[in-house]
């Protein structure tokens, strides 16, 4: 499989040793601009992270991993005791978590890392746990390339012929290979398969129009960004072979939250008797959580919506409702495919048999 275009963007890259810094693709500015911004602390990467510099719920988990590092860095310069150190450590964990509240692979890979320190000790020697942390974050990144490799064969086997409707960005953007949706229709067009994609404008920020679109004609594959609403109508009148999306989080029994109009885009779908995909990592999934009615919805400022990018669209009196996510029901989802394998009939059980307890 090609990876070269996930390489060459790095949307997520540490530069140096454990004493390095973390940088991170800046896709406000996509895809007009490519710039970097430079993150030395972790109240750089907790900014990255919600002011959307980088998105995507696997990217925005290596993202964490790596602001962990950083945390023990800023840690080592503490004139302080082991205890205290810890402890700050701690309080950037609490940070980075609640950066985004929604997308599940953010407190994932901040708990691995957590994990790894508390294990270290009372007393760590903290020089070699910064070693050892950036050496784990950089196999969370890793370990996401490569799965995202197995989701897109998996979910190549299963495409039906037919033009794709896909909404949002979920390619290498939004992960640390080439992606999960779209990492099917990359892996899909590499095997010689060949449909046209419609991808969603994704309002109020417009991830399907600046990075998806851009991301497929990277990649040399035909794309055409429709408006968010006129997603039904093209359902009705065009041959769409099916809707595949990605997550930010999927309960035990496969209630999926991913961007807001994902849920409105699967009972469109259902109407028109057309299939239905999630693409996504184990790493997504929340077994905690039995249903989708507690899966934590980030509501994001108003002005995303009353003045998007900058426009004053609306009154001056009128208010904005800005949910970032919601969450589409099991029963609307045709399968979900993991780098486990592919959930059919999507249900707890069925969860459960694929992932084999992954929590």
């Amino acid at each position: 499989m090609n990876t070269s275009l996930s390489n060459e963007i790095n949307t997520v890259h540490w530069q140096g040793d454990s004493s390095g810094h973390l940088e991170i693709l800046d896709q406000t500015k996509l895809p007009t601009q490519i710039k970097k911004i430079v993150c030395k602390d972790v109240p750089a990467v907790v900014e990255s992270i919600k002011k959307l510099r980088v998105r995507g719920a696997p990217a925005i988990g290596i993202a964490g991993a790596y602001g962990m590092v950083l945390a023990v860095q800023q840690a080592i310069l503490l004139e302080d005791s082991s205890k205290k150190k810890i402890a700050y450590i701690q309080q950037r964990v609490g940070d980075l978590a609640t950066s985004r509240p929604t997308a599940v692979n953010l407190r994932w890979a901040i708990q691995r890392i957590e994990s790894l320190i508390l294990n270290a000790g009372e007393n760590p020697d903290f020089l070699k746990l910064s070693k050892d942390v950036l050496t784990e974050a950089k196999r969370i990144q890793e370990e996401d390339q490569h799965l995202c490799e197995k989701i897109g064969n998996y979910g190549a086997s299963i495409l039906p012929d037919g033009d794709i409707l896909t909404h949002c960005n979920t390619g290498a953007l939004a992960t640390g290979g080439i992606g999960t949706a779209l990492g099917v229709i990359v892996t899909a067009w590499e095997q010689g398969r060949r449909f046209h994609v419609f991808a969603d404008e994704t309002r109020p920020l417009l991830q399907g129009a600046r990075l998806t679109a851009w991301e497929l004609t990277q990649r040399k594959i035909p794309v055409t960004v429709l408006a968010d609403a006129a997603a039904a109508h093209l359902l009705k009148t065009k041959q769409i072979g099916c809707c595949i999306v990605g997550a930010d989080r999927i309960t035990a029994n496969g209630d999926t939250a991913n961007k807001i109009g994902t849920y409105g885009l699967a009972l469109l779908a259902k109407a028109h008797n057309v299939p239905f995909f999630v693409a996504a990592p184990s790493s997504t999934f929340d077994l905690a959580l039995p249903t989708g009615d507690k899966i934590p919805i980030e509501e994001r400022d108003e002005d995303e919506i009353l003045q998007p990018f900058g426009f004053k669209s609306t009154p001056a009196s009128a208010r904005g409702f800005n949910p970032a996510f919601d969450v589409t029901p099991a029963q609307l989802i045709t399968a979900i495919i993991t780098e486990r394998g592919i959930i059919r009939n999507v249900n707890i059980q069925t969860v459960a048999d694929v992932l084999h307890d992954c929590s």
